[in-house]
């Protein structure tokens, strides 16, 4: 199909698209955060998202929506690579940024439940199971420094026969675990930047930028352009289309959801095999997503789209794992994009006199996306 290209009109150009001092690119958790920081630092600068979806796709309304605080394997391999202070650095920026985001939007509009989340171990897992026992005293104690709880993980294999799993035969609960509605909170952004002022553009994606002295040239996707002052690009795994040479890999992940299942029992978040996998129950159905260390170079891209081998997998793990005693058939798929680097932390700085950038969310995006797009905000008024 031909895109679609014009030239703005007068009046498009002095109403729509005229006096914008910021533009933020990215209508995701942290582009729509640092619009709504922004016009609460200055109300009377004019901002202006743009979104080159309909709907802020990328990976804000196309994860699985838990709060993302972390499991024990993944801490113990982190701290393996990283040194246990950065572990525990971005452990506080994962937990201050949760309650930034209950606060900016609000525990009803969110959906939030902290059932807390469930780590499953199989017959496979003994050793990285043991290792998590022996070391779950040490980390619960440097956690509570951060969460206030007196045991963020323990053990509780009794609750395995209750929620129906097959060959599981250890669980670690995390009770700093959270989930949320993807969609509401979405939409809840949405009506609080409206309400701040933003001016939101949907489909309207940038294609180009150039930064100078006298300002940010936008080139968007439809052939025009606009110069603005500042810009903020939030766009997270897209971010290397506008800024090549940016640490920012993209990776995508593979999500199902099946039909309703009744008296489905399962009640919090849950994470298999070392995190690859994730699952939870929402509105009685099962959403799974992950597998995407078995094909880690096709899933490194950009382009939305399937993967039969990773597909195959998750339905496989729906039926003899999650739920083998049931009929559990996946009613559609989805995939999004992540946006990955060398390092956990995100990547907020200037790439240019006017451009800033908050990107590299490493699959954390609801427990730190409200901070990083603040702290971005605050860095583009600097």
């Amino acid at each position: 199909m031909h895109q679609l290209t014009y030239n703005l009109s007068y009046w498009e150009r002095e109403t729509f698209l005229n006096n914008i001092d910021v533009a933020v690119i990215g209508a995701g958790l942290v582009g729509l955060s640092a619009a709504i920081e922004i016009r609460r630092l200055n109300p009377r600068l004019q901002v202006a998202v743009f979104e080159r979806g309909t709907l802020p796709i990328g990976a804000s309304t196309r994860n699985a929506g838990f709060a993302c605080f972390g499991s024990m394997t993944e801490l113990l391999d982190d701290a393996e690579e990283d040194g246990e202070d950065e572990v525990l650095s971005v452990v506080d920026l994962r937990w201050r940024g949760l309650q930034a985001l209950r606060s900016l939007i609000g525990d009803e509009a969110l959906d939030f439940q902290q059932h807390g989340g469930y780590e499953m171990f199989t017959d496979d897992d003994d050793e990285v199971y043991t290792r998590c026992l022996e070391q779950m005293p040490h980390w619960n104690e440097r956690m509570q420094r951060i969460t206030g709880h007196p045991e963020v993980y323990r053990k509780t294999d009794e609750r395995i026969a209750s929620f129906g799993f097959q060959n599981i035969r250890h669980l670690i609960h995390n009770q700093a675990e959270g989930q949320v509605h993807t969609g509401r909170m979405m939409q809840a952004f949405i009506k609080r930047a409206e309400a701040e002022g933003v001016r939101l553009f949907f489909g309207a994606g940038i294609a180009h930028l150039e930064d100078s002295n006298q300002g940010v040239l936008l080139q968007s996707s439809f052939g025009w352009s606009i110069l603005v002052p500042r810009v903020l690009v939030a766009v997270n795994g897209f971010a290397q289309q506008l800024l090549p040479g940016l640490e920012v890999t993209p990776a995508r992940n593979q999500v199902l959801i099946t039909r309703p299942i009744p008296d489905l029992q399962l009640e919090g978040c849950f994470h298999y095999d070392r995190g690859y996998y994730y699952f939870r129950n929402i509105d009685n159905r099962i959403l799974l997503g992950g597998g995407r260390n078995l094909a880690l170079q096709e899933e490194t891209t950009s382009q939305f789209g399937n993967n039969e081998l990773i597909r195959s997998a998750l339905v496989r793990l729906l039926k003899t794992v999650i739920c083998p005693n049931c009929t559990a058939d996946v009613d559609y798929w989805w995939s999004g994009i992540l946006g990955l680097g060398p390092v956990r932390r995100p990547l907020i700085r200037r790439t240019g006199p006017n451009t800033v950038v908050a990107v590299r969310l490493s699959g954390m995006g609801v427990a730190i996306g409200a901070l990083v797009g603040q702290e971005g905000a605050r860095l583009t008024l600097a």
